[in-house]
């Protein structure tokens, strides 16, 4: 295990990126277990910190399984292969998708009260994950956030396997990932804890980064 804790891994990926030149950064966090990586680097970077909600669409039977994945702004990744092999098509994918829309819609609801993301145009974002999987989620994150025509987008995650980062690093200008071990499994096991982060988390850290200086 090579992270305390979610916030513990964001205290790592802050000091790294703190000695990068980063323009007006807003730091965009994928809820819920983005958040509290987000806010430690948000704290690091002196920038604000806001979410950016994106829904993995899973495989029928098999939800953990991401066969694509839509995000605010309309965003939606299909990851064709993947849908092919579980035997759905495209209007198949379509339904699953529509169904997330409405999980989407609720924590945008609920974590942002209706108020709009911040000013993305000519800004730095670093869009952060707790670590990635397939990518597929944080794909459709970083293509909507890529329509909103920043200057410069970052990745930062605190791990993921290799050819995630790899096939990631085309929709990037920046990728920071403090560790890509062979034999990945799952994210959880390079924590200590990584227990469920609850809405009242985001909520907490959303508020208590608001306050921040």
């Amino acid at each position: 295990m090579r992270f305390r804790d979610r916030r513990d891994a964001g205290r790592e990926l802050g000091e790294r990126l703190s000695t990068e030149s980063l323009s007006d950064p807003v730091v965009l966090a994928l809820p819920r277990g983005g958040v509290p990586v987000g806010y430690e680097i948000a704290v690091a970077l002196s920038g604000a910190l806001d979410v950016l909600v994106a829904r993995k669409v899973g495989a029928p039977g098999r939800l953990e399984y991401g066969i694509g994945a839509i995000a605010e702004g309309g965003t939606v990744v299909m990851d064709v292969a993947a849908v092919a092999a579980v035997g759905l098509s495209p209007a198949g994918f379509a339904r699953l998708a529509e169904a997330e829309r409405h999980e989407l819609d609720r924590r945008v609801l609920r974590y942002r009260h209706g108020r709009p993301l911040p000013r993305l145009v000519g800004r730095t974002v670093v869009v952060v994950d707790d670590g990635l999987a397939t990518g597929v989620t944080a794909e459709a994150a970083l293509k909507s956030v890529r329509a909103a025509v920043p200057e410069r987008v970052v990745l930062a995650v605190p791990v993921a396997p290799r050819d995630t980062l790899d096939r990631l690093r085309r929709v990037v200008d920046d990728l920071v990932c403090l560790y890509a071990p062979e034999g990945f499994a799952a994210v959880g096991q390079w924590y200590r804890r990584f227990d469920q982060t609850s809405d009242e988390e985001v909520e907490r850290l959303l508020a208590a980064s608001a306050l921040q200086p």
